[in-house]
């Protein structure tokens, strides 16, 4: 079987690298494809992962972001000539499915954001399958057009696929000059380009003022911050010149959360790696709760706090008391992982039932 993938974040990196290999290792050919985006295209040179560069990121603006989106449509199509896919896969890319139904090719999607409503409206109902994580309930899917049945949920939340058989890699410290005898805080910012957040957070990410109340304390802590997009970095480098360290290149994100004391989250991906890894976990989401970030909080593996000081001072609190925080969060999510099966393996199993 022909299957063409759309890897269009690096979350969809870290979960279709390990989709693609095990396509190919049960004898199909698989086809990945991204687009030019910092962080996706850092992370694939970092996972050494094959991939044709497709059109563009369309940024923040919503004429942009059409624009891009709509000639990426055209080189897609393109290269579904070049390749003749049997199936196409994505996490809900509206040029896959777009291209994949134009072309009468069956579209797997995979997804578990129901939030992000522009991408599934133009996404779910185009598609043969959806397949997404237990925890999401049917009726957040087939409100966008697609049937009950075509919806096939597994027991796991997305980042298992990889952190399952996970090993950390202590060179993740040294590249990024940081020691483990001293506390590590961990920042990742929320995605304000994405279409559900642009009006939500004003052009200035929610890990700020957290940061600079940190700061005032004067603690001896490194503190790290991962932005998203190349105005991020700036913006963070800009405003905190030497104080904190701001990666630009992708980074080993899991083994940097290995070693974190406290994480905090702007967005989904690394707030659920977080959690899952043991780490005790805050949510800065400037938006209302989505299904996994509820889901996480209910389980007691995530703490959401909008406030600041209040943050701040729950951070602290953790550091104070680090080694008990760190070993009551491993049991909880030891607890929850043991009940997860691999997502891998259901999708792979789906993929070949299409054909």
């Amino acid at each position: 079987m022909r299957i063409i993938i759309d890897i269009l974040t690096p979350k969809q990196c870290m979960f279709f690298s390990r989709l693609s290999e095990r396509l190919r290792c049960r004898g199909h050919e698989v086809f990945n494809v991204s687009r030019q985006y910092r962080e996706v295209i850092n992370l694939i040179r970092l996972k050494g992962l094959e991939a044709k560069i497709i059109g563009k990121h369309g940024g923040k603006e919503l004429i942009d972001k059409l624009r891009a989106s709509a000639s990426r449509i055209l080189e897609l199509t393109s290269y579904f000539e070049e390749v003749s896919p049997d199936v196409a896969v994505s996490f809900s890319s509206p040029e896959m499915a777009r291209v994949s139904y134009g072309l009468g090719v069956p579209h797997i999607c995979v997804n578990d954001s129901p939030h992000a409503e522009a991408v599934a409206r133009l996404t779910v109902p185009l598609s043969t399958k959806l397949l997404t994580p237990k925890m999401i309930p049917k009726r957040a899917w087939t409100k966008y057009g697609i049937s009950a049945g075509k919806i096939i949920q597994y027991n796991a939340l997305d980042p298992w696929a990889w952190l399952k058989d996970f090993s950390p890699d202590r060179n993740v410290l040294s590249g990024l000059g940081l020691s483990d005898s001293k506390p590590i805080l961990t920042f990742r910012p929320e995605e304000e380009f994405a279409a559900y957040l642009i009006k939500r957070t004003k052009d200035r990410t929610s890990i700020i003022p957290v940061i600079e109340e940190i700061l005032k304390e004067n603690l001896d802590v490194q503190i790290v911050a991962i932005p998203r997009y190349n105005e991020q970095v700036e913006y963070l480098r800009n405003h905190f010149k030497d104080r904190i360290l701001v990666c630009h290149n992708s980074i080993d994100g899991p083994s940097l959360l290995h070693y974190t004391s406290v994480f905090v989250g702007g967005g989904g991906t690394m707030t659920s790696e977080a959690a899952l890894l043991g780490v005790p976990t805050f949510s800065c989401y400037p938006g209302e709760p989505f299904i996994i970030l509820k889901y996480l909080i209910e389980k007691g593996l995530v703490n959401l706090e909008r406030n600041p000081k209040a943050m701040a001072e729950k951070i602290l609190s953790t550091l104070d008391n680090i080694e008990y925080e760190r070993s009551i969060q491993s049991e909880k999510a030891k607890r929850l992982v043991e009940t997860f099966e691999d997502p891998i393996q259901v999708i792979t199993s789906e993929i070949e039932k299409t054909i």
